[in-house]
């Protein structure tokens, strides 16, 4: 079955960011102490120096997809098939998941070639994103949701969001299908991640700095 629907409700988990430099739960935490006035932080990421930004000229699209047109990326996994169609400067990335899906190995694809500088190992990078988990076609994480891109480095995400990154263009959208071992092995209860699961990113590359 088919399922690839921005979720109006992507979870907000205040305590997700629990496993240290990985790649986090999901949805953006409006906490803050009482002692300080620091922005709020994304739960995305849990390095706490973190902040979602987000100008006029960096926005993530907000705009439903399109349900039409070709996919720009189709794999079939060793069960299931995903279909990836990347964000456009006015609409969010379709991401549709034939589930359950999964993977054996990490794959990433290059759905539109950026041309900016390539993007080192540890950059710190902004970026905008979708993620689904591929065993039911559900979106867990989004931050065109918001319209706001994440900044982070590199090397504070789990492994398969850098495979996705590093090596590519400032300005290229890519799409990766990561392994449970790629992403959360011990899986993410706070966003509905289960261990064994493979979950899809579709992410554009807005900046990057070394």
């Amino acid at each position: 079955m088919n399922s690839s629907r921005l979720s109006s409700s992507v979870a907000l988990a205040a305590g997700a960011a629990s496993l240290v430099l990985t790649l986090a739960a999901c949805g953006s935490d409006t906490e803050t102490s009482s002692t300080t006035t620091t922005p709020a932080v994304s739960d995305v990421f849990t390095p706490p120096s973190i902040v979602e930004t987000a100008t006029a000229a960096s926005a993530c699209p907000s705009t439903p997809p399109q349900d039409s047109g070709t996919p720009e990326w189709t794999l079939p996994g060793a069960t299931g098939s995903v279909a990836v169609t990347g964000s456009t400067e006015s609409a969010a990335p379709n991401i549709k998941v034939e589930a359950p899906f999964s993977v054996t190995e990490t794959q990433v694809h290059t759905l539109k070639a950026g041309d900016g500088p390539v993007v080192a190992d540890t950059a710190t990078v902004s970026v905008c994103y979708m993620g689904v988990n591929g065993r039911d076609g559900s979106v867990f994480d989004s931050s065109y949701e918001t319209g706001a891109p994440v900044d982070f480095p590199l090397d504070g995400v789990v492994p398969g969001f850098q495979k996705a990154i590093a090596g590519q263009k400032v300005g290229s959208t890519v799409a990766v299908a990561m392994t449970s071992a790629d992403g959360y092995p011990e899986g993410q209860p706070a966003a509905g991640i289960q261990p064994g699961d493979s979950l899809v990113f579709a992410i554009k590359i807005l900046d990057a700095s070394s």
